[in-house]
């Protein structure tokens, strides 16, 4: 294998593997906060319970998170050093921002919460952990801002083989930024909301404090079926702004070969890239041109068509991502995005029909479906930056340009077992330590939590 290759295996183990926690960590911060408000506004002796109980699992996934943030770090100046030479002068300042002061306004007041209980007035504890959840989301804002000046460009000008920022505000509010921030961050929330409901549909179905693990259901459920159906609308933006500013990643996730006239959405197919035809399909009428443009008439164009522009506008060579993959993991996120909407609106039906709790067949799926937000995260992450391919920074960098010039293949494959193994040990220690402190349910006494810290 080059190294190229091996190269981009360990940016995408490194990068899913982070991307398991961090979208977590920003909905679970946000879930523990919203319970803190109910216990402030309600006394409820059962908020406090598990606002404390859901707190501590929310400390150890942004512990874990934390941890393989910073192996990334490591894995951009070691195997993508002429990438990180070409984009560290429009980086320097979101990543800056970033650590300076939404990591540390989400440590530094997790810190603050955590020691807060019996010490600080309630309003100002209160505040505490809205600041953590506030911080865990600008976190990603600017990580967000970083990657989407990699998909679109904006506010700067080449020097000496080096992008260099020119538009401050462009790169801050690039419209690619806008409506990837609102897809992922509400994403991030599907996915604490259905980690909460499956944690206390476990609960209910051992019968363990059901009463109180019911609450948390039921916030769960509100809370998850109004990010899905938010997810769905934000999703159908994301798609217009791609058709328009990076068609060839929108054609791949349709597997469009030739450029249609109305253009219809392709439910099935068998993709051959290497023959650039696909058999077997299935397809709705007129429903790419709705999704792309929001009618029935529009023309989209194919990756034919697109290669052939992208040979006159930036040189010969194969400007088709890897199809097959964009195609079908856009598909499968799709596919989970519904049903995430389906499965939370007959929640809330159980739930008006005062079965919720009853419904053994519902909290086993709900102790299951917990986990698939994080597929679908990665997903849509293999669906942004594999769709970006052959780019690494879209139309002005090929990724075979950033990768490090003086390391050996054998180099990147011992780094690489080296992460995976280390990353396997995270993800042990990781279910461990969530099994440890989720089992036992929230202590009959608080002080026994308490203590618990």
């Amino acid at each position: 294998m080059e190294v190229l290759e091996i190269a981009r295996w360990q940016f995408g183990i490194t990068t899913v593997y982070h991307f398991f926690f961090s979208p977590l960590t920003m909905g679970l911060a946000v879930l523990t906060a919203i319970l803190h408000t109910f216990y402030y506004r309600t006394n409820s002796e059962h908020y406090k319970l598990l606002t404390k109980y859901f707190g501590k699992l929310f400390i150890i996934i942004f512990a874990l998170g934390v941890v393989t943030g910073i192996v990334l770090e490591f894995q951009f100046g070691m195997a993508w050093s002429n990438y990180s030479r070409f984009v560290g002068d429009i980086f320097g300042i979101p990543l800056a921002i970033e650590a300076l002061l939404a990591f540390f306004l989400e440590s530094t007041f997790i810190a603050v919460w955590l020691f807060g209980w019996n010490r600080l007035p309630k309003g100002i504890h209160l505040l505490s952990i809205w600041l953590v959840a506030i911080g865990s989301n600008l976190s990603a804002l600017w990580i967000l801002i970083a990657n989407a000046w990699m998909q679109v460009p904006v506010g700067y000008t080449l020097n000496n083989g080096r992008a260099e920022l020119s538009d401050f505000i462009a790169v801050m509010l690039n419209e690619q930024m806008l409506v990837m921030v609102q897809h992922t961050i509400i994403a991030a929330f599907v996915t604490g909301g259905l980690f909460m409901l499956g944690i206390s549909a476990w609960q209910i179905m051992r019968k363990n404090q059901v009463e109180i693990f019911g609450k948390s259901a039921r916030i769960a459920l509100v809370f998850t079926a109004v990010s899905a159906l938010l997810v769905a609308t934000t999703g159908h933006k994301h798609a217009q702004h791609t058709v328009k500013h990076q068609p060839m990643k929108m054609a791949a996730m349709e597997g469009l070969w030739e450029t249609e006239q109305p253009a219809s959405f392709s439910m099935f197919a068998l993709i051959d890239q290497e023959n650039r035809t696909s058999s077997r399909e299935f397809k709705l009428p007129y429903m790419l041109s709705v999704l792309a443009y929001n009618n029935t008439t529009s023309e989209v164009k194919g990756m034919n068509d697109l290669q052939k522009e992208y040979e006159a506008k930036y040189g010969p060579g194969d400007y088709l991502p890897p199809v097959k993959v964009v195609y079908w993991s856009f598909r499968l996120m799709v596919g989970l995005g519904m049903l995430f909407i389906v499965f939370a609106i007959y929640g809330l039906i159980l739930w008006w029909r005062d079965k919720l709790e009853e419904s053994k067949t519902y909290l086993k799926l709900a102790t299951i479906i917990m986990f698939l937000p994080l597929v679908a995260n990665s997903l849509g992450w293999i669906v942004a930056e594999m769709g970006r391919q052959p780019w690494v920074v879209y139309g002005l960098m090929l990724t075979r340009d950033g990768v490090s010039p003086n390391v050996t293949a054998g180099e990147m494959a011992l780094t690489t077992v080296v992460f995976t193994l280390v990353y396997g040990i995270l993800a042990a220690v990781a279910v461990y330590l969530i099994h440890r402190f989720a089992k036992p349910g929230v202590p009959e006494d608080s002080e026994k939590m308490l203590h618990a810290y």
